[in-house]
């Protein structure tokens, strides 16, 4: 990347983040912090968050976007594992999934329910090889990166010519109404079905926090303009009911 041009974050300035952190070593500490401790309800949290919908969604969106069978994919905050599970099944026993994540208690998590090898780290530096994957995905993770075009550059690292980045993610409703229903559900409704469920974990302040951070969240335009200036072509994003977004690029071929 050219020192000259401007870098991309995730997050829009936003003094509703002022609450959590106060710089990027703050930041990381702190979400660390609020992941390992909601990571034992965080599976009950999403299924109310999702409706229930959320594994077969993620199973489409993967195989629609090219993983399939013997493929190598590396799950990128990979969290208690709801992408990764997805990826397993798709990729077969002649595949390989790795799951990479910052949260140890996350990673706990999904060492519980799929035997794949765990990483504990950062979008930003990923300790893999070059051209070692052929697939990347983000599972609703991107508004938690802290430098996006550092993230980028290592995903068309560590994938092989030709490999493909899929990152789903939420993004703001379009109109006022709609950004504070989802707010509210978030920051409200999951954390409040989660106590009265199954889960005893802390999740109502990562799911508020996460409902923050949509808010926050820098404009689609930018993590496209991102992924293109990393160097991925093919860039180009898909839309489900409004704010389910996914971002997709390609590694470029093997130049003959």
């Amino acid at each position: 990347m050219n020192p000259s041009e401007p870098r991309h974050t995730a997050l829009k300035p936003d003094a509703r983040l002022d609450a959590y952190f106060s710089g990027e070593d703050e930041r990381r500490r702190v979400t660390r912090e609020l992941f390992d401790q909601a990571a034992a309800g965080y599976d009950e949290a999403e299924r109310i968050t999702g409706f229930g919908t959320g594994p077969r969604y993620r199973r489409e969106v993967l195989q629609r976007n090219g993983l399939g069978a013997g493929m190598h994919l590396l799950d990128v905050a990979a969290g208690t594992g709801l992408v990764t599970v997805a990826a397993v099944e798709l990729v077969g026993p002649q595949g390989r999934v790795l799951a990479l994540d910052p949260s140890p208690g996350m990673l706990a998590e999904l060492r519980r329910k799929v035997d794949v090898e765990t990483i504990e780290g950062y979008a930003e530096a990923i300790p893999l090889p070059d051209a070692h994957v052929d697939f990347i995905s983000m599972g609703y993770a991107l508004r938690h990166v802290g430098d996006l075009d550092r993230a980028f550059a290592e995903y068309l690292r560590v994938l092989r010519p030709g490999g493909r980045v899929c990152l789903m993610e939420i993004s703001r409703p379009r109109n006022r109404f709609g950004q504070w229903l989802l707010a509210a559900y978030l920051g409200h409704v999951v954390p409040l079905l989660s106590r009265l469920g199954r889960s005893r974990a802390d999740v109502g302040r990562l799911w508020a926090y996460y409902g923050d951070t949509v808010a926050a969240a820098v404009d689609p335009a930018l993590v496209l303009a991102a992924l293109r200036q990393a160097g991925f072509e093919d860039v180009h994003c898909t839309v489900t009911f409004g704010i389910f977004r996914e971002y997709l690029g390609r590694k470029a071929d093997r130049v003959s």
